[in-house]
Protein backbone atom coordinates (compact mmCIF):
# COMPACT_ATOMS: atom_id res chain seq x y z
CA UNK A 1 0.00 0.00 0.00
CA UNK A 2 2.99 2.32 0.42
CA UNK A 3 3.36 2.47 -3.35
CA UNK A 4 -0.27 3.59 -3.69
CA UNK A 5 0.30 6.40 -1.18
CA UNK A 6 3.44 7.50 -3.04
CA UNK A 7 1.60 7.48 -6.38
CA UNK A 8 -1.27 9.54 -4.93
CA UNK A 9 1.05 12.16 -3.46
CA UNK A 10 3.06 12.45 -6.66
CA UNK A 11 -0.04 12.83 -8.83
CA UNK A 12 -2.12 15.20 -6.67
CA UNK A 13 -1.65 18.67 -5.24
CA UNK A 14 -3.88 19.59 -2.30
CA UNK A 15 -4.10 17.54 0.87
CA UNK A 16 -5.33 17.69 4.44
CA UNK A 17 -4.10 15.65 7.39
CA UNK A 18 -6.00 14.75 10.54
CA UNK A 19 -5.94 12.33 13.45
CA UNK A 20 -8.00 11.30 16.43
CA UNK A 21 -9.63 13.55 19.02
CA UNK A 22 -7.36 14.42 21.96
CA UNK A 23 -4.22 14.01 19.82
CA UNK A 24 -1.14 12.40 21.37
CA UNK A 25 2.55 12.19 20.51
CA UNK A 26 2.26 9.69 17.68
CA UNK A 27 -0.82 11.23 16.09
CA UNK A 28 0.58 14.78 16.20
CA UNK A 29 4.19 13.87 15.52
CA UNK A 30 3.21 11.73 12.53
CA UNK A 31 0.73 14.30 11.20
CA UNK A 32 3.29 17.09 11.37
CA UNK A 33 6.06 14.91 9.93
CA UNK A 34 3.77 14.21 6.96
CA UNK A 35 2.93 17.93 6.78
CA UNK A 36 6.61 18.86 6.43
CA UNK A 37 7.22 16.01 3.96
CA UNK A 38 4.44 17.28 1.69
CA UNK A 39 5.60 20.89 2.13
CA UNK A 40 9.05 19.82 0.92
CA UNK A 41 7.35 18.52 -2.24
CA UNK A 42 5.71 21.94 -2.70
CA UNK A 43 2.22 20.56 -2.03
CA UNK A 44 -0.67 22.56 -0.56
CA UNK A 45 -1.40 20.95 2.82
CA UNK A 46 -3.34 21.67 6.01
CA UNK A 47 -3.36 19.83 9.33
CA UNK A 48 -6.89 19.89 10.76
CA UNK A 49 -7.74 18.67 14.27
CA UNK A 50 -10.97 18.90 16.22
CA UNK A 51 -9.11 19.53 19.50
CA UNK A 52 -6.29 21.83 20.57
CA UNK A 53 -2.66 20.77 20.46
CA UNK A 54 -1.88 19.58 24.02
CA UNK A 55 0.56 21.64 26.09
CA UNK A 56 3.39 19.07 25.90
CA UNK A 57 3.43 19.11 22.10
CA UNK A 58 3.23 22.84 21.41
CA UNK A 59 6.97 23.02 20.74
CA UNK A 60 6.74 20.54 17.85
CA UNK A 61 7.72 22.11 14.53
CA UNK A 62 4.49 23.16 12.82
CA UNK A 63 2.29 22.86 15.91
CA UNK A 64 1.26 26.49 15.48
CA UNK A 65 0.07 25.66 11.94
CA UNK A 66 -2.53 23.14 13.12
CA UNK A 67 -6.06 24.32 12.31
CA UNK A 68 -8.66 23.62 14.98
CA UNK A 69 -11.99 22.99 13.24
CA UNK A 70 -15.07 20.78 13.63
CA UNK A 71 -15.30 20.28 9.86
CA UNK A 72 -13.19 19.42 6.82
CA UNK A 73 -13.68 22.00 4.03
CA UNK A 74 -14.18 20.99 0.40
CA UNK A 75 -11.46 21.16 -2.20
CA UNK A 76 -8.85 18.65 -1.08
CA UNK A 77 -7.59 15.91 -3.38
CA UNK A 78 -7.24 13.56 -0.42
CA UNK A 79 -7.40 13.45 3.37
CA UNK A 80 -4.76 11.52 5.32
CA UNK A 81 -6.24 10.03 8.49
CA UNK A 82 -3.49 9.16 10.95
CA UNK A 83 -3.75 6.49 13.69
CA UNK A 84 -7.54 6.17 13.83
CA UNK A 85 -9.56 3.03 14.48
CA UNK A 86 -12.44 4.22 12.29
CA UNK A 87 -13.61 7.19 10.25
CA UNK A 88 -15.42 8.72 13.24
CA UNK A 89 -12.35 8.94 15.53
CA UNK A 90 -11.20 12.36 14.28
CA UNK A 91 -14.63 13.78 15.12
CA UNK A 92 -14.69 15.88 11.95
CA UNK A 93 -17.81 16.65 9.94
CA UNK A 94 -17.65 15.76 6.22
CA UNK A 95 -14.41 13.76 6.56
CA UNK A 96 -16.26 10.79 5.04
CA UNK A 97 -16.88 12.87 1.90
CA UNK A 98 -13.15 13.06 1.17
CA UNK A 99 -10.90 10.61 -0.66
CA UNK A 100 -9.47 9.05 2.50
CA UNK A 101 -6.00 7.57 3.02
CA UNK A 102 -6.04 5.52 6.22
CA UNK A 103 -2.56 5.21 7.79
CA UNK A 104 -2.18 3.22 11.00
CA UNK A 105 -0.08 0.61 12.79
CA UNK A 106 -2.88 -0.98 14.82
CA UNK A 107 -4.02 -4.35 13.54
CA UNK A 108 -7.53 -3.65 14.92
CA UNK A 109 -8.10 -0.64 12.64
CA UNK A 110 -11.12 -0.77 10.32
CA UNK A 111 -10.32 -0.56 6.60
CA UNK A 112 -12.34 2.62 6.14
CA UNK A 113 -10.13 4.39 3.59
CA UNK A 114 -10.04 4.40 -0.17
CA UNK A 115 -6.39 3.51 0.45
CA UNK A 116 -5.57 1.58 3.63
CA UNK A 117 -1.90 1.47 4.60
CA UNK A 118 -1.71 -0.59 7.78
CA UNK A 119 1.62 -1.85 9.13
CA UNK A 120 1.23 -3.67 12.44
CA UNK A 121 5.01 -4.24 12.59
CA UNK A 122 5.71 -0.52 12.92
CA UNK A 123 6.40 0.76 16.43
CA UNK A 124 4.49 3.96 15.66
CA UNK A 125 2.87 5.64 12.67
CA UNK A 126 5.87 7.96 12.84
CA UNK A 127 8.00 5.05 11.65
CA UNK A 128 5.69 4.64 8.65
CA UNK A 129 5.88 8.34 7.81
CA UNK A 130 9.67 8.13 7.98
CA UNK A 131 9.53 5.29 5.42
CA UNK A 132 7.11 7.29 3.27
CA UNK A 133 9.46 10.26 3.37
CA UNK A 134 12.29 8.05 2.12
CA UNK A 135 10.09 6.50 -0.58
CA UNK A 136 9.19 9.98 -1.86
CA UNK A 137 12.85 10.96 -2.05
CA UNK A 138 12.43 13.77 0.50
CA UNK A 139 15.47 14.57 2.63
CA UNK A 140 14.73 14.12 6.34
CA UNK A 141 15.32 17.63 7.67
CA UNK A 142 15.31 18.65 11.33
CA UNK A 143 11.60 19.51 11.31
CA UNK A 144 10.62 16.06 10.04
CA UNK A 145 13.17 14.39 12.33
CA UNK A 146 11.87 16.05 15.50
CA UNK A 147 8.27 15.15 14.68
CA UNK A 148 9.07 11.51 13.88
CA UNK A 149 11.27 11.16 16.97
CA UNK A 150 8.44 12.48 19.16
CA UNK A 151 6.08 9.91 17.62
CA UNK A 152 8.53 7.07 18.29
CA UNK A 153 9.41 8.21 21.81
CA UNK A 154 5.82 8.57 23.00
CA UNK A 155 4.24 5.52 21.36
CA UNK A 156 6.96 3.18 22.61
CA UNK A 157 6.71 4.55 26.17
CA UNK A 158 10.19 6.07 25.90
CA UNK A 159 11.36 2.84 24.24
CA UNK A 160 9.99 0.73 27.13
CA UNK A 161 7.07 -1.03 25.38
CA UNK A 162 7.29 -4.32 23.53
CA UNK A 163 6.59 -2.58 20.20
CA UNK A 164 10.16 -1.19 20.40
CA UNK A 165 12.31 -3.03 17.84
CA UNK A 166 15.78 -2.90 16.35
CA UNK A 167 14.25 -0.91 13.49
CA UNK A 168 12.91 1.65 15.97
CA UNK A 169 16.41 2.30 17.32
CA UNK A 170 17.91 2.45 13.84
CA UNK A 171 15.43 5.14 12.85
CA UNK A 172 15.93 7.01 16.12
CA UNK A 173 19.69 6.95 15.55
CA UNK A 174 19.23 8.36 12.06
CA UNK A 175 16.98 11.11 13.42
CA UNK A 176 19.61 12.13 15.97
CA UNK A 177 22.13 12.39 13.12
CA UNK A 178 19.62 14.67 11.40
CA UNK A 179 19.67 17.11 14.31
CA UNK A 180 17.29 15.75 16.96
CA UNK A 181 18.39 16.52 20.52
CA UNK A 182 16.84 13.75 22.65
CA UNK A 183 17.29 15.57 25.97
CA UNK A 184 15.60 18.69 24.59
CA UNK A 185 12.57 16.75 23.34
CA UNK A 186 12.30 14.80 26.61
CA UNK A 187 12.44 18.09 28.53
CA UNK A 188 9.51 19.45 26.50
CA UNK A 189 7.46 16.26 26.79
CA UNK A 190 8.11 15.09 30.34
CA UNK A 191 9.52 18.01 32.38
CA UNK A 192 7.35 20.96 31.41
CA UNK A 193 4.06 20.03 33.08
CA UNK A 194 1.56 22.57 34.39
CA UNK A 195 0.94 22.47 38.16
CA UNK A 196 -2.58 21.15 37.56
CA UNK A 197 -1.14 17.92 36.13
CA UNK A 198 0.84 17.17 39.29
CA UNK A 199 -2.13 18.13 41.46
CA UNK A 200 -4.50 15.75 39.68
CA UNK A 201 -1.80 13.05 39.60
CA UNK A 202 -1.82 12.94 43.39
CA UNK A 203 -5.61 12.75 43.50
CA UNK A 204 -5.75 9.95 40.91
CA UNK A 205 -3.03 7.93 42.67
CA UNK A 206 -5.06 8.15 45.88
CA UNK A 207 -7.73 6.03 44.11
CA UNK A 208 -5.21 3.25 43.37
CA UNK A 209 -6.21 -0.30 44.31
CA UNK A 210 -5.38 -3.86 43.29
CA UNK A 211 -7.22 -7.09 42.69
CA UNK A 212 -6.60 -9.99 45.10
CA UNK A 213 -3.75 -11.35 42.98
CA UNK A 214 -1.84 -8.09 43.33
CA UNK A 215 -1.05 -8.19 39.63
CA UNK A 216 -3.80 -5.84 38.40
CA UNK A 217 -4.08 -2.19 39.48
CA UNK A 218 -7.06 0.12 38.96
CA UNK A 219 -7.43 3.89 39.17
CA UNK A 220 -10.23 6.30 38.36
CA UNK A 221 -10.91 9.99 38.01
CA UNK A 222 -14.25 11.80 38.03
CA UNK A 223 -15.29 15.13 36.61
CA UNK A 224 -15.47 16.43 40.20
CA UNK A 225 -11.84 15.44 40.75
CA UNK A 226 -10.76 17.32 37.63
CA UNK A 227 -12.66 20.39 38.82
CA UNK A 228 -11.07 20.24 42.29
CA UNK A 229 -7.59 20.10 40.75
CA UNK A 230 -8.46 22.79 38.18
CA UNK A 231 -7.26 20.24 35.64
CA UNK A 232 -8.28 19.18 32.14
CA UNK A 233 -8.39 15.74 30.54
CA UNK A 234 -5.12 16.66 28.86
CA UNK A 235 -3.50 16.63 32.32
CA UNK A 236 -4.34 12.91 32.65
CA UNK A 237 -2.04 11.93 29.80
CA UNK A 238 0.54 9.36 30.94
CA UNK A 239 -0.83 8.85 34.45
CA UNK A 240 -2.00 5.33 33.58
CA UNK A 241 1.63 4.16 33.42
CA UNK A 242 2.61 5.03 37.01
CA UNK A 243 1.43 1.82 38.75
CA UNK A 244 3.50 -0.30 36.35
CA UNK A 245 6.52 0.89 38.34
CA UNK A 246 5.40 -1.51 41.10
CA UNK A 247 7.26 -4.78 40.52
CA UNK A 248 4.36 -7.20 40.87
CA UNK A 249 1.80 -5.09 38.96
CA UNK A 250 1.53 -6.31 35.37
CA UNK A 251 -1.63 -4.57 34.16
CA UNK A 252 -3.28 -1.20 34.91
CA UNK A 253 -6.81 -0.04 34.20
CA UNK A 254 -7.55 3.70 34.35
CA UNK A 255 -11.21 4.77 34.22
CA UNK A 256 -11.87 8.41 33.30
CA UNK A 257 -15.42 9.69 33.73
CA UNK A 258 -16.37 11.75 30.68
CA UNK A 259 -20.06 12.04 31.54
CA UNK A 260 -22.35 10.37 34.11
CA UNK A 261 -22.09 6.61 33.60
CA UNK A 262 -19.57 6.84 30.73
CA UNK A 263 -15.89 6.01 31.28
CA UNK A 264 -13.00 6.34 28.85
CA UNK A 265 -10.86 3.38 29.81
CA UNK A 266 -7.10 3.08 29.28
CA UNK A 267 -5.30 -0.22 29.78
CA UNK A 268 -1.54 -0.71 30.03
CA UNK A 269 0.55 -3.82 30.59
CA UNK A 270 4.10 -4.98 30.83
CA UNK A 271 5.18 -8.41 29.67
CA UNK A 272 2.94 -10.63 27.58
CA UNK A 273 -0.55 -9.59 28.70
CA UNK A 274 -2.46 -8.46 25.59
CA UNK A 275 -4.73 -5.61 26.73
CA UNK A 276 -5.84 -4.87 23.15
CA UNK A 277 -7.86 -8.09 23.22
CA UNK A 278 -9.64 -6.83 26.33
CA UNK A 279 -10.54 -3.44 24.84
CA UNK A 280 -11.78 -5.14 21.67
CA UNK A 281 -14.53 -6.73 23.78
CA UNK A 282 -15.83 -3.18 24.42
CA UNK A 283 -15.42 -1.91 20.86
CA UNK A 284 -11.96 -0.43 21.41
CA UNK A 285 -8.47 -1.39 20.29
CA UNK A 286 -4.79 -0.55 20.42
CA UNK A 287 -1.48 -2.31 21.05
CA UNK A 288 -0.66 -5.44 23.04
CA UNK A 289 0.66 -3.26 25.88
CA UNK A 290 -1.42 -0.11 25.43
CA UNK A 291 -5.09 0.05 24.44
CA UNK A 292 -8.33 1.87 25.17
CA UNK A 293 -12.10 1.88 24.88
CA UNK A 294 -15.21 3.64 26.18
CA UNK A 295 -17.53 1.77 28.55
CA UNK A 296 -20.99 2.74 29.83
CA UNK A 297 -22.30 1.63 33.21
CA UNK A 298 -21.77 1.66 36.95
CA UNK A 299 -18.08 2.05 37.82
CA UNK A 300 -17.77 -0.84 40.33
CA UNK A 301 -19.47 -3.18 37.87
CA UNK A 302 -17.27 -1.95 35.02
CA UNK A 303 -14.15 -2.46 37.14
CA UNK A 304 -15.13 -6.02 38.05
CA UNK A 305 -15.91 -6.88 34.45
CA UNK A 306 -12.62 -5.47 33.20
CA UNK A 307 -10.71 -7.23 35.98
CA UNK A 308 -12.20 -10.57 34.91
CA UNK A 309 -11.03 -10.03 31.34
CA UNK A 310 -7.60 -8.87 32.53
CA UNK A 311 -7.27 -11.91 34.77
CA UNK A 312 -8.11 -14.04 31.75
CA UNK A 313 -5.40 -12.22 29.77
CA UNK A 314 -2.94 -13.00 32.57
CA UNK A 315 -4.04 -16.64 32.73
CA UNK A 316 -5.57 -16.25 36.20
CA UNK A 317 -8.76 -17.93 37.43
CA UNK A 318 -11.18 -14.94 37.70
CA UNK A 319 -11.35 -13.36 41.18
CA UNK A 320 -13.86 -10.53 41.37
CA UNK A 321 -12.84 -8.91 44.66
CA UNK A 322 -10.66 -5.81 44.44
CA UNK A 323 -8.35 -4.84 47.30
CA UNK A 324 -7.51 -1.32 48.48
CA UNK A 325 -4.23 -2.47 49.99
CA UNK A 326 -0.90 -2.06 48.25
Amino acid sequence: MLSQVVELIESKRRFCITSHIRPDGDSLGSSLALYWTLKNLDKDVDVIMRDNVPHSYRELPGADEVIKSPKVPDGYDAAFVIECSDIDRPGLIDLDKQFVVNIDHHSTTALFGHINWIDATASAVGEMIYNLCKALGVAVNQQIAECVYTALLTDTGSFHFSNTTERTFKIASELVRRGVKPAQISQALFYSYPFSKIKVLGMVLSSLKRDETGRIALMNVTQDTLAQANASEEDLDGIVNYPLAVEEIEVVGFFKEISPGVYRTSLRSKGNANVARVTEKFGGGGHRNAAGCTIKGNLPEIENQVVEYLQEALGIVPISTISDAL
